[in-house]
């Protein structure tokens, strides 16, 4: 079955219009299918326009959050509420366009675990969208490995099993593909259309730029050393401690010679000190860090492996 997840906040005027151009889609497709509308806390009537089309569709499903947790949280509570082996997230102010859906279903044929879609020709505003997410696009190429064009977009395809590997919390949902390519998860991009927003008004600006930068420090912790934090923690307390031990060493020496540390050196004496201090703090993080990792998936059951698929040959059962 195919499942579409659409988290939405305060898009009355798109609500009708969507779902009558998915149905039509979806129908074409001819496949077993299912809608999840999730509404994160919307203050107009989205919920209660989405509430009279549950009443006339067995197929589609609403989901309505307690408060305004955000857009990864929503996308979070319909993959988890989702029963497709495959997944297509989407935006719900029509700009994301349905009838590229069955290209991104085409990609996902093809053998890929995730087909991400690629705004080829942005229409946003050069100054406050485009420009910031190109350049973000590129460091986050960067600090993933993963070569993607465009991370910013909602509109993807997932096999619903590599969606189990990903936990999302914070604003990682632009991360899933790099966060599942982790464990190995084929990534392909599929050119889709842009369009002008139907009604209302985007609910990011150019604010934005600056917690994607943060986020993207943390996908690259989160890649590199996520089950290894001592090798973060440990390089730099490791620096930390051999130019503060050098530095001391060194005043040591001038102080063998005659030379008062207190009065000519003092300020450096007290820098090696908390050169020191620091290196000492760092490898207790990290050793911190390794024991909640250990803790987190012995806990769990939790494995730092994904399996794709276990094949071999089965020897013939002699008869009793």
């Amino acid at each position: 079955m195919l499942s579409i997840v659409i988290p939405i906040h305060n898009e009355e005027p798109s609500i009708l219009p969507l779902y009558d151009r998915l149905t039509s889609v979806l129908e074409a497709i001819r496949k077993p299918y299912e809608i999840i509308f999730v509404d994160d806390a919307s203050t107009d009537r989205s919920f209660d326009l989405l509430a009279n089309l549950v009443e006339t569709d067995p197929r589609l499903k609403v989901i309505r959050l307690r408060r305004n947790f955000g857009q990864t949280a929503a996308l979070s509570a319909g993959f988890d509420e989702a029963q497709g082996s495959i997944i297509v997230s989407l935006d719900g102010d029509l700009q994301h366009d349905p009838e590229d859906i069955p290209a991104l279903l085409a990609k996902i044929g093809e053998g890929y675990d995730i087909a991400s879609g690629w705004r080829k020709n942005r229409i946003d505003n050069a100054i406050t969208r485009r420009i910031p997410s190109r350049i973000a696009n590129w460091l986050m190429s960067k600090a993933s490995g993963l070569e993607l064009r465009d991370f910013g977009t909602t509109f993807k395809a997932y096999r619903s099993e590599v969606l189990k590997d990903v936990n999302l919390y914070g604003e990682l949902h632009r991360f899933i593909p790099a966060l599942a390519s982790f464990y190995g998860a084929r990534v392909a991009e599929v050119p889709i259309r842009n369009v002008q927003r139907a009604a209302g008004q985007s609910h990011y600006g150019l604010g934005r730029t600056f917690n994607v930068l943060f986020d993207i420090i943390t996908i690259k912790f989160l890649l590199r050393y996520f089950t290894r934090p001592m090798h973060f923690f440990g390089r730099i307390g490791l620096l930390a401690l051999v130019l503060g031990s050098g530095l001391l060493g060194t005043l040591a020496v001038h102080k063998l010679w005659g030379h008062s540390m207190i009065e000519d050196h003092g300020p450096l004496m007290v820098f090696g000190a908390l050169l020191i201090v620091t290196g000492l703090m760092m490898f207790s993080t990290g050793l911190l860090g390794e024991v909640l990792m250990r803790t987190y998936f012995e806990s769990q059951g939790r494995r730092i492996y994904a399996v794709r698929e276990i094949r071999c040959r089965r020897e013939p059962v002699a008869p009793v």
